[in-house]
């Protein structure tokens, strides 16, 4: 952990970092380089780092460990997001420091999951912990070792992973799977909740006397790997231990009912709303909307509904923005609030108990103008703010309800659905984007030399897979442009093929 000088001088620098776009470069009390990264707006990034950790953050073990062996950092100033993506690229691959080679290989220190928010609870993997009542064991060393984990699980206690969607037979039971796999489990393939809880409760002791293992293991090869100097290796094995000892100190105390019936949670989480948020009646609908954007050039929303606090799929809604082009979350959060609920009356289709919308008093402000303009009678509208989870009314008073408030933790669910479900469609469009004018977005590549590489290869795809040696066959592309294309396309690529 670097001393508090250090960490008072490298606070001062952030504070003096500008607001452009840029590299960043964090090193340990050595000077060793152990991380680089890019930003829009190289202070507000940086800083994002060394906020405090509240309830509300997501937990990352990574960052975790990161945070704590920063000691210094420089930064260089680019003239656009596109130099920096391969101003980053270039230093990764000279440096190759060793937190950006952690993320790399196999995306590591991955947490197991345990969705015990569902009826059925689904044990999965995620990078990051949300605070939506899941129980959370590891970090695991990678995606290898998690589904390794995963595996055995399933086969030990028969419980349920990801890629499950359990039907509910409407009469007390459950089937867990339509297909082959129903066949190959050992395990009755129709139970009741009550059933599968003691499967999961089963899984989770599992998983708890495992995380232990998992320390003596990592310590073991810790030794092992300083013996033979591999201090990279010994590196890797100390921040997994102190990830899995954050993990188990963070989220361990926590209780999980899971034995609770799902029906009872949605009203007690329906019932503390009501006293919340001063409501006649316990809430049943909720739909949220969110905008999601990548510099403006991407503009979407989603609308997404729960019901009965259970997620009504069939009628989640998406929205390309049509008013304008550009970055305005303000004007396309009315545009798509308008367009809804103007279409609802229309239909005769009785609107939601709740209208929730991501975000705050502007956008609150926003979705309320969309009902006067269509001069539809405004339902109950709230924001929920991302930064201290605060609810926002609409007379613009905020209620900060605790952070084990079933009401507030109803919401965040549906606003973090909301968020995935606008996020998976601007994903969509990127990548079809990225297909159709990935050439358009490269720095200094002029109109003669664009259209000499398509005529070249006949086609974007066959550019994208193009390797340095034949980019340079082109006319007018010497070695430097080369290197630069070839870096820009699999900076774009990876971006647009990994980014939510």
């Amino acid at each position: 952990m670097p001393d508090s000088d250090a960490t008072e001088d490298l606070m001062e620098k952030i504070r003096h970092l500008p607001r452009t776009s840029g590299v960043y470069i964090f090193k340990d009390i050595f000077g060793r380089v152990i991380y680089i990264g890019k930003a829009v707006n190289l202070r507000r990034r940086v800083s994002s780092y060394f906020m405090p950790s509240g309830k509300d953050k997501a937990y990352n073990p990574k960052i975790a460990s990161l945070k704590k062996s920063v000691a210094d950092m420089e930064f260089v100033q680019t003239r656009g997001d596109a130099e920096a993506v391969i101003l980053e690229s270039r230093l990764i691959k000279r440096w190759k420091p060793r937190y950006n080679t952690l993320e790399k290989d196999n995306k590591n220190f991955l947490l197991l999951r345990v969705e015990t928010f569902l009826p059925l609870p689904r044990f999965t993997f995620a990078r990051n912990r949300k605070d939506d009542n899941s129980a959370y064991f590891g970090p695991y060393l990678g995606t290898a070792a998690i589904r390794s984990t995963l595996v055995e699980l399933k086969k030990k206690f028969g419980i349920i992973l990801g890629d499950a969607r359990p039907v509910d037979n409407g009469d007390g039971t459950w089937k867990l799977y339509d297909d082959a796999r129903a066949d190959i489990s050992r395990f009755p393939n129709v139970v009741t909740a009550e059933e599968y809880s003691k499967r999961v409760l089963a899984a989770m002791d599992f998983l708890k006397d495992r995380d232990s293992k998992n320390i003596e293991e990592s310590e073991a090869e810790m030794l092992k790997a300083s013996k033979s100097l591999d201090f990279e290796r010994a590196a890797k094995m100390r921040d997994l231990i102190s990830a899995i000892v954050e993990t188990r100190r963070m989220y361990r105390g926590e209780s999980v009912d899971i034995s609770r019936p799902r029906p009872e949670i949605a009203m007690r989480a329906a019932d503390s709303l009501k006293k919340a948020l001063g409501l006649k009646e316990e809430p049943v609908s909720i739909e949220c909307f969110d905008i999601s954007h990548i510099s403006g050039s991407f503009c979407v929303a989603s609308m997404v509904r729960f019901e009965h606090g259970e997620p009504a799929r069939n009628k989640y809604r998406r929205f390309k923005i049509k008013s304008f082009v550009g970055n305005d979350d303000f004007r396309a959060m009315e545009e798509v609030v308008g367009r809804r609920y103007s279409r609802m009356v229309s239909e005769g289709s009785p609107l939601p108990d709740i209208v929730l919308i991501d975000g705050g008093k502007g956008q609150v402000f926003s979705a309320m103008k969309a009902f006067d303009a269509a001069r539809i009678p405004q339902p109950f509208i709230i924001g929920l703010a991302k930064k201290e989870e605060t609810v926002v009314m609409a007379d613009f008073s905020e209620k900060k309800l605790s952070r084990r408030h079933e009401g507030l933790k109803l919401l965040q669910r549906v606003r973090d659905e909301a968020h995935r479900f606008a996020n998976s469609f601007s994903a969509e469009l990127r990548l079809k984007k990225i297909r159709e004018s990935i050439l358009d977005d490269m720095p200094n590549l002029g109109p003669k030399r664009k259209a000499a590489l398509l005529s070249h290869f006949g086609s974007i795809g066959a550019v994208k897979n193009a390797d340095v040696s034949e980019l340079q066959k082109v006319e007018g592309i010497g070695f430097e442009t080369a290197l630069a294309l070839r870096e820009f396309l699999d900076a774009t690529l990876a971006k647009g093929e990994c980014d939510e």
